[in-house]
């Protein structure tokens, strides 16, 4: 399986001792901090802050240097309470984001992943995603994203990996890259993370092995950042807006693969602060995967030994009240056609108060007729997602889901953000990626 790595001391020497300087970033001023209060309003004060969505607001919070207590202790204690012993059926990734949130910096909070084994679960998690693409025509147990994550936590925390396993399953042309043919932003980003962090523990590799390595996974990288490059739009944003975060992260550690010219920094984070104002960031891990470039940090800034006061840590996030989220006294109500289809189409047409979301559409239709229109539902970081409709499940062995619509348009939100129109024509699909 290849060369099983554990970091000698001389590389963890290295990668410490690798100057931050190596990475371009641009941040957001000191004072232009206000312009970051609706993150911290939907990262402290949503119903999705919970379980294992408190470890993405919790790994922010303590790389951007937040030290509100009052604030912290509880995120610490529900993401220490989701990755203790009864957390066995945590996702892959699941487990690297506890991992990742809990040693984000020196803290008490760094026995409870050794308490808890959480490096030897998550390489066990690891290794279950590769045997599933092992027997499953190349599909991991959940997805690419996810499987970064893993091989990010392993080697920010030095837990056990085949380096040559990992060339091999992040080379660039790897279908696990792409959903629908087109290249997805946000996964190849976290890979040039993981990819980089390996890469500079291997930097100082004497053996063949090790060079071929680290020859492999240098070519991978400069792939994969052309690749995201190549989804930039004319207003800076990177793939789609919730992409962006990651891909400034894998743009900021990677600046040695691209010329300057090929990214106008400036220009990007003045569009997301103008997405910001506008409302856009309105979901804990929205917010929370784009704080950190805001600020110039990213995932490789992790250090269990570091000090958690930096960055924004003076700034006080305790005086911005949250955002009302009380609804219109007398919403008027719309109309709205909504139909599932399988083999076959099966519509409706229902009333929804105007302001609704989509999966209000789908609870109304409900009603009307389960067997045509039931359908199940689960919580994710992300939010709410569609798991089955008519009984018909989605896999992520079979790269089967349940794809959202609005007149025939592929959305990019979820089933629990978009905010449905009058007259609009909405449907679920059973699509293959």
């Amino acid at each position: 399986m290849g060369q099983s790595r554990l970091l000698p001391f001389v590389g963890l020497l290295f990668f410490h001792l690798i100057p931050n300087q190596l990475c371009k970033t641009c941040e957001v001023s000191e004072e232009k901090y206000f312009l970051l209060s609706p993150l911290w309003k939907t990262m402290t004060h949503s119903k999705y802050t919970m379980g294992t969505q408190s470890a993405d607001v919790l790994l922010s919070l303590r790389l951007v240097g937040i030290q509100n207590q009052t604030l912290i202790q509880p995120l610490s204690q529900q993401v220490r309470r989701s990755g203790g012993s009864k957390g066995v059926n945590l996702s892959s990734g699941q487990l690297a984001l506890i991992t990742l949130a809990l040693g984000a910096c020196h803290t008490p909070d760094e026995a409870f992943i050794y308490d808890n084994h959480l490096l030897s679960r998550l390489e066990n998690k690891f290794q279950a995603e590769i045997k599933n693409m092992e027997a499953h025509n190349g599909s991991p147990l959940t997805n690419y994203y996810q499987l970064s994550l893993g091989a990010l936590a392993l080697c920010l925390f030095h837990g056990r990996y085949s380096t040559t396993q990992v060339a091999e399953l992040f080379a660039p042309g790897n279908k696990n890259y792409y959903f629908h043919g087109q290249f997805v932003v946000d996964i190849g980003a976290m890979a040039v993370l993981a990819l980089t962090c390996i890469k500079r523990g291997l930097a100082n590799g004497q053996t063949k092995t090790e060079k071929e390595d680290l020859r492999s996974i240098d070519n991978h990288i400069q792939s994969l950042v052309d690749k995201i490059l190549l989804e930039k739009k004319r207003n800076g944003l990177i793939g789609n807006t919730f992409s962006t975060g990651i891909a400034m992260q894998a743009l900021f550690i990677s600046s040695d693969y691209y010329k300057e010219s090929k990214w106008n920094c400036e220009q990007t984070l003045k569009t997301v602060l103008e997405e910001i104002a506008q409302g856009v960031f309105n979901i804990p891990i929205a917010a929370a995967q784009i704080l950190p470039a805001l600020v110039g940090k990213t995932y490789l800034d992790v250090n269990r030994d570091s000090s958690c006061t930096s960055g924004l840590g003076n700034f006080d996030i305790s005086s911005h009240k949250p955002m009302s989220t009380k609804p219109p006294n007398s919403p008027s109500n719309i109309s709205i056609h909504y139909s599932v289809k399988i083999n076959e189409i099966y519509s409706t047409t229902v009333t929804v108060p105007s302001g609704s979301v989509f999966l209000d559409v789908m609870e109304e239709a409900q009603k009307k007729n389960e067997t045509l229109f039931g359908f199940t539902v689960e919580q994710s970081s992300w939010g709410p997602f569609i798991t089955s409709v008519q009984g018909l499940k989605a896999s992520n062995t079979d790269r089967t889901y349940w794809e959202l619509l609005s007149s025939g348009r592929s959305l990019s939100q979820g089933v629990g953000n978009y905010v449905v129109h009058d007259g609009e024509d909405l449907e679920v699909r059973w699509s293959k990626y």
